[in-house]
């Protein structure tokens, strides 16, 4: 018999398996709350964006509901409802962080590099994001062209292709789901003046400010997505007593948070 490939299962799919399993044995029955984000975090002894991104993958299978202000409860899935896509599809905060380390140092370069051409299409990209109404595709059509186009200032098309596929991928379901959430006009114009940061400090050729202003942008990207849902004090009610355990499947080193993302979590739990 053939070997067959092995799937190094991402951390949040993992703990979206393990909390469906408990849904379909019936330790969480339909109509019932699940502990908070933080409790399961806690329990889990894993960062609760991961925690996030797996009630998100089940919210969007059908398997739960998630109340603003109230909490996450269990839902009756519909016949028709899907299972979590494929393996591809990258994790909401897993691709922030990877943009925010991808394009701080392209926006460093580009602030040492950019011409005026270059400025003038970021200026572009701006305006039209200025005259946009979000939450909407033409929002995030115009909120792309402006981090491609900082990307083509280096005059590398590998680069304007990857940073173009990155951001292409926060239109998979579980970031549209999370952004349902949480992106708004008023978080667009917080966003719009990030870009504009980023934008002046590359048109005055400060690679520092220009990497910062960038890092900001997507770490505060982050944390709007890691806002609370309003459920910390929705505790006790109708569910077991019995916690999930850690995963066992879970790499050492993917489980065991690096103390950077701790921080971020941390803060997350603090606003």
């Amino acid at each position: 018999m053939p070997l067959e490939a092995v799937e190094a299962r991402r951390l949040y799919r993992q703990v979206a398996d393990q909390l469906r399993s408990l849904i379909d044995s019936g330790e969480y029955a339909v109509g019932s709350r699940l502990p908070t984000e933080r409790e399961l975090a806690e329990q889990l002894k894993i960062s609760r964006p991961t925690v996030r991104e797996a009630l998100i993958a089940l919210e969007v299978e059908g398997r739960v509901r998630i109340r603003v202000g109230s909490g996450i409860y269990v839902t009756e899935p519909a016949d028709a409802a899907p299972t979590l896509p494929a393996a591809g599809i990258e994790g909401p905060f897993e691709l922030l962080r990877a943009r925010e380390f991808l394009e701080s140092a392209i926006a460093e370069q580009a602030a040492r590099v950019a011409t005026r051409d270059d400025i003038a299409r970021i200026d572009a990209s701006l305006v039209a994001m200025e005259n946009v109404e979000h939450p909407g595709e033409a929002s995030m059509v115009h909120d792309r062209a402006f981090h491609v186009a900082i990307a083509g200032s280096l005059g590398n098309a590998v680069l304007v292709r990857v940073v173009g596929e990155l951001f292409d991928q926060r239109l998979n379901p579980y970031f549209a789901q999370l952004a349902h959430y949480f992106e708004s006009p008023g978080t667009w114009r917080t966003a719009l003046d990030e870009h504009r940061a980023v934008r002046d400090a590359i048109a005055r050729h400060d690679p520092d400010a220009a990497r910062e202003a960038m890092r900001k942008h997507l770490a505060r990207s982050q944390e709007r997505f890691a806002q609370n849902f309003g459920a910390e004090t929705a505790a006790g009610g109708n569910r077991p007593a019995r916690a999930p355990a850690k995963p066992d499947s879970a790499p050492k080193k993917q489980a065991k948070e690096r103390p950077k993302e701790r921080a971020k979590s941390g803060s997350a739990r603090r606003r």
